[in-house]
């Protein structure tokens, strides 16, 4: 990148008067990270989109040309991401927010996954965001900052049955980053977890779905969860990204953030089940304590 480039993306102002970012995205090509890089793209931003297969978002680099970067990216490929993360960093200048989205859902009950189905869901959905992080902080120190979000869903909170695996890689997922926002403030990076409910997205897929070899004795209980979700309400992706441009552009935006209006009050739900029930069993767990030693 020339000097001349530097200094013109420096002072560069999109339509809503915010200075001009760039973005890394991984799983750009469909749901969220679609939705979120085109917009962003829209407003003036620039974009370094990623995903596995490099034709599935060859269309934006034929709409946007030089405001966006193409790159194909496996985040199970550890010496890849880093490879990517620096290759976007050296093509733009910087980068000032890094968005892990890429990820999916195995669909099968705690019994029927194998170690291999569960160890293929975490290497997506918490190593691979993971490595992305990890190639990404040495450039967003050097640069004096950055932000960095993640995608995670209200499933980070509360579980469902017959996704319990997915459900407790955004578990994994929320505990990481909320560490990691505490390790690295100093550096001026911020971070932020977006938790979105159920949306109309790709997310559903047969591309976005990964399923574990069926037992016979779930059949009916996984035919009557399908079948709940089917009557589930969806947000509209297109409606969200005002909501995550207001996040990157805030001068202190929050660890967490809902997408949506029906993940607050399901949450606020299970926590107040939870602590009825800590409450409840307090006494009991109180007497575990012993003499203070």
């Amino acid at each position: 990148m020339s000097k001349q480039n530097e200094t013109s993306a420096a002072v560069a102002k999109s339509a809503n008067g915010a200075t001009n970012k760039v973005w890394f995205i991984t799983g750009a090509s469909r749901g969220f990270g679609s939705v979120w890089a085109e917009a962003a793209l829209k407003r003036g931003d620039k974009v370094v989109a990623t995903a596995r297969k490099l034709e599935s978002i060859s269309g934006l680099k034929e709409k946007y040309g030089d405001n966006v970067l193409t790159l194909e990216l496996d985040v199970t490929n550890l010496e890849q991401v880093k490879t990517t993360v620096e290759q976007a960093h050296a093509h733009f200048g910087r980068l000032d927010i890094v968005l892990n989205n890429a990820g999916y859902s195995l669909v099968g009950t705690v019994e029927e996954a194998n170690a291999e189905d569960i160890r293929a869901l975490y290497e997506t959905n918490v190593i691979g965001p993971v490595a992305v992080i990890q190639a990404a902080l040495p450039l967003l120190r050097k640069q004096g900052g950055g932000h960095i979000l993640g995608t995670s869903s209200s499933l980070g909170h509360v579980t469902l049955p017959v996704i319990g695996y997915y459900c407790s890689s955004k578990w994994a997922f929320e505990a990481i980053h909320e560490s990691l926002a505490a390790e690295v403030k100093a550096f001026g990076i911020k971070v932020t977890i977006i938790e979105p409910g159920a949306y109309a997205t790709e997310f559903g897929s047969q591309e976005s779905l990964k399923f574990a070899a069926g037992l016979d004795i779930y059949t009916d209980f996984k035919a009557q969860f399908v079948d709940s979700l089917k009557t589930m309400e969806r947000g509209d992706p297109n409606a969200t990204p005002d909501a995550i441009f207001s996040i990157v552009d805030s001068d202190n935006p929050p660890l967490r953030f809902f997408l949506g209006s029906h993940c607050l009050p399901s949450v606020r739900t299970a926590y107040n089940e939870r602590i009825a029930i800590w409450e409840e069993w307090e006494a009991v767990s109180n007497a575990a304590q012993g003499e203070s030693k």
